[in-house]
């Protein structure tokens, strides 16, 4: 089992960037695959990214490639999106989730644990 916390969110004018972090509790982090999600109000949650558990794979939606970077430190339970070049279209609750998978998936259903979320607003 795994507990997650977002932090990193806030307040950024377009063009800016930020960096998520995603701090796990548990033995077992580096046993499972992390991704971003994000839900926009009134939208649904849509994928960001993910990454393996060794970071040897990673996978972006199309609308944030180029812009948003993930990446884990196994060793600190840590996972992280880094975004830069932010638009007001990027404006969204950030939920960092982990699946008990090897592969980098795109399927929010394969993952069982959730944050709580971390909240990004980009002023146009």
């Amino acid at each position: 089992q795994v507990q997650l916390v977002e932090s990193g969110g806030g307040l950024v004018q377009a063009g800016g960037s930020l960096r998520l972090s995603c701090a796990a509790s548990g033995r077992t982090f580096s046993s499972y695959s992390m991704g971003w999600f994000r839900q926009a109000p009134g939208k649904e949650r849509d994928f960001v990214a993910t990454i393996t558990r060794n970071s040897d794979t990673t996978n972006y939606a199309d609308s944030v490639k180029g812009r948003f970077t993930i990446s884990r430190d196994n060793a600190s339970k840590t996972v992280y999106l880094r975004i830069s070049n932010l638009k007001p279209e990027d404006t969204a609750v950030y939920y960092c989730a982990a699946a008990s998978v090897n592969y980098a998936t795109s399927d929010s259903r394969k993952f069982g644990y959730w944050g709580q979320g971390t909240q990004v607003t980009v002023s146009s």
